[in-house]
């Protein structure tokens, strides 16, 4: 059984504890690698690094997530930061936009969850809503809403009902980037999922490595699976 190699991109932190250590350290919430396993795939960390290497590394990979994290630098969007705008994490996302680019430009299929969906929106020349209240349950605390697809999307082929979904953010897309099409909303109109229709690019505003729920994780791993090698007559 062949089972693809996703790469999930990370946090890079100054200090971070466990054991008697506190050291500077490359995070990812378990859940993450648990959600791809659970779904059929070998879970790869991808700690920021120079974007020149971003084609190489998508190179080795058969999938690629690009995990939630802190909000995305307005001005990689053209807008000068909201005051409740959370501080840069400027080599996060230098490394992150490589990473799409080069799936995109490759044919990797991709998975944006949460910042992950908001960069890919970025990405190709989408913009954000700085701040919007009600997707949380406040600091450090997951929410949780309905989603509804929109017939005739991926997503809705995956999904074809309402779902009740895990959620944290205040930011969201606002302008949709080239060729992107919104997939989801919740019951506010906040876009929740996007897609591209003519390459495997998904985007989920919404944690799904916080549920039960492995649909979304499933389908991308169904997607990475190199061709299987031909019998020799």
């Amino acid at each position: 059984m062949s089972h693809p190699l996703i790469g999930v991109s990370t946090y890079l932190e100054a200090s971070a504890k466990w054991g008697v250590w506190d050291l500077p350290a490359a995070l990812l919430p378990a859940g993450y690698p648990r959600l791809v396993q659970a779904a059929g795939g070998l879970a790869a960390m991808l700690p920021p690094d120079d974007p020149d290497q971003a084609a190489r590394v998508v190179a080795r990979l058969d999938g690629l997530v690009i995990a939630g994290g802190p909000d995305v630098e307005p001005v990689r969007y053209g807008a000068e930061p909201d005051p409740r705008t959370g501080p840069p994490a400027r080599a996060r996302d230098a490394w992150e936009l490589a990473l799409i680019e080069a799936a995109l430009a490759s044919g990797t299929p991709l998975l944006g969850i949460c910042r992950g969906m908001q960069l890919l929106n970025v990405a190709l020349g989408g913009t954000l809503v700085q701040h919007l209240a009600g997707h949380t349950e406040g600091v450090g605390a997951f929410g949780q809403h309905a989603v509804k697809p929109v017939p005739g999307t991926r997503y809705a082929s995956l999904v074809p009902t309402e779902a009740v979904v895990p959620t944290y953010h205040h930011q969201a897309v606002d302008r949709l980037g080239r060729g992107l099409l919104a997939s989801a909303y919740a019951s506010d109109g906040t876009v929740e999922a996007v897609e591209l229709p003519d390459a495997w690019a998904l985007g989920v505003q919404w944690h799904p490595e916080m549920g039960e729920d492995a649909r979304v994780m499933r389908a991308l791993v169904q997607a990475s699976k190199p061709p299987q090698p031909r019998p020799f007559p």
